[in-house]
């Protein structure tokens, strides 16, 4: 695999994207790499064969490094600027007002998270979480948005007139991106030697989140205290995330071969993919969920003695089989590591010990 050093990289941001196989690895690291998919190469094929190709590609990179970059995913570019417009406008709504759409409830998982509400960790212990949070909570506000047709976790949507289009933008999103999900695990599933539908029942009532991100300007002293960040380091819980970051930067993953963090940066007209807890263990750590977090770019001099990191815009789809579902080990992986779980149970119990 190439991998882009800086020449290449400004030369490929600013040069039309033709992604004809996988040519590229944003991230390189010897045994460690974040590679460029095309996946149109999978949606498109004419034989299983030809799938069955493009599925090893992205299994063997979950294998080793657990994230991908996808290109030529389906999502129009205009889409998503067009969901980032919206998400923008919604933050930049006077604080009281935001409040009126209030997380409650990890059994619901919707509403505004205000900044420091939240503080993203592996540890699951609810005082040890309470005492990070207090020290040093993520520098990060979010709105988080389920199925709307949910018959008891309703979604707190800003009022019509505030946010024009925001409910309807957001819903149709939701669906663009359950689909594509629908098409990556099924890649997930004929590269694991499974039939292509495999996980098709276990994820077709579209228990996700659809998660919207702001991280406000910051002095930059504030995130070089102590354990700070702007998302400390975590793994998520489903099965996939697909990620959308703007230009900003300052997604890191962890090399589990040397402990150091790598930066993930942004390639226009791509999603970044994950692999999360659930997804891991059906697989029997065949796949890594491998951890990251979201740390300063570099800063903007404001003064001479205060620098300022600049804002940072992304959204983050949280991918969950259905609730109902049980994660057992996949049958053809080898002596199972972990217990049967059930996804609600799972999920909620991750996200009770977050915000606790």
């Amino acid at each position: 695999m190439l991998s882009l050093r800086p020449p290449y990289f400004r030369a490929f941001f600013h040069s039309p994207r033709r992604w004809s196989r996988t040519l590229v690895s944003v991230v390189d690291q010897g045994n460690f790499t974040i590679p460029i998919i095309n996946f149109q190469t999978f949606t498109n094929a004419k034989s299983t064969s030809e799938k069955k190709s493009v599925a090893l590609e992205i299994v063997n990179a979950f294998k080793s490094s657990g994230f991908i970059y996808l290109a030529n995913h389906g999502i129009a570019e205009s889409t998503v600027a067009h969901v980032f417009k919206k998400s923008a406008d919604f933050f930049a709504l006077p604080s009281e007002v935001k409040d009126r759409s209030r997380w409650e409830d990890p059994r619901s998982n919707r509403g505004y998270v205000q900044i420091g509400r939240e503080r993203v960790t592996q540890s699951t212990d609810a005082t040890e979480i309470a005492a990070l949070r207090e020290k040093a909570p993520d520098c990060k506000e979010s709105m988080e948005i389920g199925r709307d047709w949910d018959s008891v976790w309703k979604n707190q949507w800003p009022e019509e007139k505030l946010v024009p289009g925001f409910k309807d933008t957001m819903l149709k999103f939701y669906e663009t991106c359950h689909n594509l999900h629908v098409q990556v695990m099924r890649s997930i599933a004929l590269g694991l030697d499974l039939e292509e539908n495999f996980f098709d029942a276990k994820i077709n009532e579209q228990c996700h989140n659809l998660r919207l991100l702001n991280y406000p300007p910051i002095k930059t002293a504030l995130l070089e205290k102590d354990g700070q960040a702007r998302a400390g380091a975590h793994s998520d819980y489903g099965t996939l995330t697909l990620l959308f970051q703007d230009n900003v930067g300052g997604l890191q993953v962890k090399n589990p071969n040397t402990g150091g963090y790598v930066a993930a940066t942004p390639v226009p007209d791509t999603i970044v993919v994950n692999v999360a807890d659930l997804m891991s263990r059906w697989s029997n750590d065949v796949l890594r969920s491998t951890l990251h977090r979201v740390v300063a770019p570099p800063a903007k001099q404001v003064t001479s003695d205060l620098a300022e990191t600049p804002k940072r815009q992304s959204i983050a789809f949280f991918c969950n089989p259905n609730f109902s579902a049980e994660v057992s080990c996949l049958p053809n992986t080898g002596k199972p590591k972990y217990e049967p779980v059930n996804t609600e149970a799972y999920i909620v119990g991750r996200l009770s010990d977050t915000y606790s």
